[in-house]
C-alpha cells in the first residue's frame, strides 16, 4: 500500500521539479541584462522584419526618376535612392533576405558543425583528417575565401547561403570537437564502452545532447557574423544580386552618393549595426546564462 502510494506521488514530484526548474532559469535569465537586452533588440527587428514590408506603402522595386535622391519626409519615411524607390520598403524588404540569410547560415553551420565536431571528437581516425580541413579552411580570411567561393558559383540568394555555410562550418565545428572531447573522456561514457553501447548511441545520445549548449551560443555569433558578411558581399558586388533589396546592397547604391544622400547609407548601416549588436548581446548573456560555472549567471 504504502509502495503505491509512493509510486503515486512520483509524477506529481517529477513536474514539481521541472516547475522548479523552468522558474530558476527564467529568473537566470532576468537577472541577465545581456540576454534581457539582446532579446528585446531582437524582438524589435523581428517585428519590423515581419511588419515593415505590410507597412510599407511603396514597391521596393518601383523606378521614379522623378523621385531619386528626396531627404526623408512624411511621403518617404527614410527618403528614396539613386532611382526613386522608397527607401524605408527596401531596408523593410532587405531585412527579410539579409536576416533569412543569417538564418540558414546560422542553421546549416550548426548541423554540419555538430556532425563533423562529434564525430571529430569521438573517432580518433577521423579527427587528423577533419580537423585539417577545418584549419585550411579557417587559415583563409572569411570574406575572402566567401567572395572565392561566391565567385565559383555565381551571385544568387542560395549561393550566398552556401557560401557563408562552408564559411563558418569549420568555426562551428571546433567548438562542438572541444567540447565533446571533455565529455567523452567523462567515467559514464567509459562505462557505457564497457557495457557494449554502440558508438552511434553514445556519440548522439549521450555525448550530442551535453554540446547543445556552446552549440547554441555559438549559432548565435554565427547568424551575427552571417548578416556581416552578406553585407559585405554585397557591398563589394560579389553578394545579392541588385536589384533584390538586402542591406548590403542598399549600403552598395549608397556609396557613391555618401555625400549627398547620408540616409542612403545610415538607415540600412543602422539595421545592421541594431541586428548584429543585439544577436551578439544576446549571444553573451546566453553563454553567461547556460555556463554553472560563470558568477555572472545569477541563481
Amino acid at each position: 500500500m504504502q509502495t503505491t502510494v509512493v509510486r503515486e506521488q512520483e509524477p506529481n514530484v517529477k513536474s514539481h521539479i521541472k516547475k522548479e526548474r523552468r522558474q530558476l532559469l527564467i529568473r537566470r535569465f532576468l537577472s541577465n541584462k545581456l540576454a534581457v537586452t539582446g532579446s528585446i533588440i531582437i524582438v524589435i527587428i523581428l517585428l519590423f522584419t515581419f511588419a515593415g514590408p505590410l507597412l510599407a506603402s511603396h514597391d521596393p522595386y518601383e523606378l521614379e526618376a522623378k523621385q531619386r535622391l528626396l531627404e526623408p519626409s512624411a511621403a518617404h519615411i527614410f527618403g528614396t535612392d539613386n532611382y526613386g524607390r522608397d527607401l524605408f520598403s527596401r531596408v523593410a524588404h532587405g531585412a527579410k533576405v539579409s536576416i533569412g540569410v543569417g538564418f540558414f547560415v546560422a542553421i546549416i553551420t550548426s548541423i554540419l558543425g555538430m556532425i563533423i565536431g562529434l564525430y571529430a571528437a569521438y573517432y580518433r581516425s577521423l579527427d587528423n583528417i577533419l580537423m585539417r580541413l577545418c584549419d585550411g579552411l579557417m587559415a583563409f580570411p572569411a570574406i575572402l575565401l566567401a567572395i572565392a567561393i561566391m565567385a565559383a558559383l555565381g551571385p544568387r540568394v542560395e549561393n550566398v547561403i552556401i557560401a557563408l555555410s562552408i564559411v563558418f562550418t569549420p568555426y562551428v565545428a571546433r567548438t562542438v570537437r572541444s567540447s565533446a572531447l571533455v565529455i567523452k573522456e567523462q567515467t559514464y561514457i567509459e562505462a557505457l564502452k564497457a557495457q557494449g553501447a554502440g558508438a552511434t548511441r553514445i556519440i548522439w545520445v549521450n555525448i550530442a545532447p551535453n554540446v547543445i549548449s556552446p552549440l547554441v551560443v555559438q549559432a548565435t555569433f554565427i547568424f551575427a557574423d552571417s548578416i556581416i558578411t552578406e553585407a559585405a558581399l554585397s557591398f563589394l558586388g560579389a553578394g545579392i544580386p541588385a536589384p533584390a533589396p538586402s542591406w548590403g546592397n542598399l549600403l552598395y547604391d549608397g556609396k557613391m552618393v555618401i555625400f549627398n544622400a547620408w540616409w542612403m547609407t545610415v538607415f540600412p548601416g543602422i539595421a545592421i549595426m541594431l541586428t548584429v549588436f543585439g544577436l551578439n548581446l544576446f549571444g553573451d548573456g546566453l553563454r553567461d546564462l547556460l555556463d554553472p560555472h560563470n558568477n555572472k549567471a545569477k541563481k
